[in-house]
Parts: C-alpha cells; sequence; structure tokens
C-alpha cells in the first residue's frame, strides 16, 4: 500500500509544471546632467635686477558649460511589484543582475543584457521603463473656512514589458501608474509644515505594484486577486513539458 501511495506522489510530483520564472528589473530611465566649471587661476612673475625690481601678475579665467545623458535605474519603486506578483502565484522571482553606473552599455538594450546572462535562470524579463516622475506641493485655501490643505503628492508613470528570454519575444506590454499624496490642515497659507515624503512614496510604490501585476493577469488569463485565499490564477504562458516516464 505504502509503496503505491509512493508512486501516486511521485506521478503527481513529475505531472505538474512549475510556474514560470521571472526576473523584474528596476525601473530604466535616463537624465541630462548639466556641468558648469568656473576656474580662476592667477600668478605672480618677478623679475629682479642689480639696480630695480619690478613685479607683474597674470590673471585667466575660464569658464565651460558641459551636457551629458546619465543612464540608470530608479530602485525605490521594484519591491512592491515583485510583491504582487508573488501573491498571485502566476510567476517565480529570480534576481536580475541589476545595472550600475559600472556598466558598459545602453541601459535600455535589454536584449543585450539577457545574452549577456544579467538574468540567469529566469524564463521571462518583467522590463521596466519610467516615462514620467511628478512631485506636487501646493497649500490651497478650504471654502467657508480659516484654514488651509498643504498637499504633497506624487505621480509615476512607467512602460513595462515581459520577455522572453529564449525567444525574445514580447509576451505582454503595458503602462502602468501609481499616486500617493500626503494632507496636512494648517491655520496660515506661510506656516511651514513638514509633509511626509516616505509614506507618499510608499503609496506610490503599492499602487504602482497593484497596477502592474492586475494588467499581468488581464493580459495573460485570469482576474487579478486582492483577497487571500483565493484560488492561484492560471496564465497563458507556455510552460516546459512535463517529464515522460518510460515503461
Amino acid at each position: 500500500m505504502r509503496a503505491w501511495i509512493g508512486m501516486i506522489g511521485l506521478l503527481c510530483a513529475f505531472g505538474a509544471s512549475a510556474a514560470p520564472k521571472i526576473a523584474v528589473t528596476d525601473l530604466a530611465y535616463e537624465a541630462r546632467v548639466e556641468e558648469y566649471i568656473h576656474q580662476v587661476a592667477a600668478s605672480n612673475n618677478f623679475q629682479a635686477s642689480a639696480y630695480s625690481a619690478s613685479g607683474g601678475s597674470s590673471y585667466s579665467e575660464y569658464e565651460s558649460r558641459n551636457s551629458y545623458i546619465e543612464q540608470t535605474e530608479l530602485r525605490k519603486f521594484s519591491g512592491d511589484i515583485k510583491g504582487e506578483i508573488l501573491k498571485s502565484r502566476q510567476f517565480q522571482l529570480v534576481q536580475g543582475t541589476p545595472y550600475t553606473a559600472d556598466a558598459k552599455g545602453d541601459v535600455y538594450d535589454v536584449i543585450k543584457r539577457i545574452k549577456a546572462g544579467n538574468f540567469k535562470g529566469a524564463d521571462y524579463v518583467l522590463f521596466g521603463t519610467l516615462s514620467d516622475i511628478d512631485f506636487t506641493q501646493d497649500v490651497n485655501a478650504l471654502d467657508h473656512t480659516n484654514s488651509y490643505s498643504a498637499v504633497l503628492g506624487l505621480t509615476l508613470v512607467a512602460d513595462f514589458s515581459l520577455i522572453n528570454t529564449r525567444t525574445f519575444e514580447i509576451t505582454s506590454a503595458f503602462t502602468a501608474m501609481g499616486e500617493g499624496q500626503d494632507t496636512k490642515l494648517v491655520s496660515n497659507r506661510d506656516v511651514r509644515v513638514s509633509l511626509n515624503r516616505p509614506r507618499v512614496v510608499r503609496e506610490v510604490s503599492k499602487a504602482l505594484g497593484e497596477d502592474v501585476a492586475r494588467q499581468l493577469a488581464e493580459q495573460l488569463g485570469g482576474g487579478y486577486q486582492e483577497q487571500p485565499g483565493q484560488p492561484a490564477l492560471r496564465n497563458n504562458l507556455p510552460r516546459d513539458e512535463a517529464p515522460k516516464i518510460l515503461r
């Protein structure tokens, strides 16, 4: 009896295919960096003779402006994306190699990064690029009161592509957004108020992660499940063929 139970368990283990493995990149972006250099150099020259001495000085000034494009990854918003993907149970997560300042190559060339082995063990790479990020801070008068509301808001928009690491096929593509704000009431428009910037960033990160997981579920099959304990989502991604037992 025990032998039959063991055989049934073995068959079930071989028959069940594992969820695809996915690596989630940090949000790639580029920014124009402006450099301003102003140098002043002064030197003194003295000439002396047996009967007289004369002194002189020279002065030079140098000024330049340089600009260049800096590429990097924004690492503050990928944690909640990974967390929401894990909650959906659609994928297993693997850690990829982050892009650093010492990396040679275009941060947007994700195919080259895949070929270089930056996402070893991943069947898919969720590649995100920052489209827009906007901090707003304002003080508004409240109608029929002597109070004001101080508001700090943040909106982040990013584009995502789910890329097959073997065929480089784009399996899913969408734009996701996260928003958050902190509001405090004040009695004077000119009063100095400290708004909670970390909480705003946390809210944006959470909202962005939920939007990414929801859109992945919509495009790959099944609906986004927010309640715990519900059945795992199914997707339409191709899975590895189950092993066959030869008799």
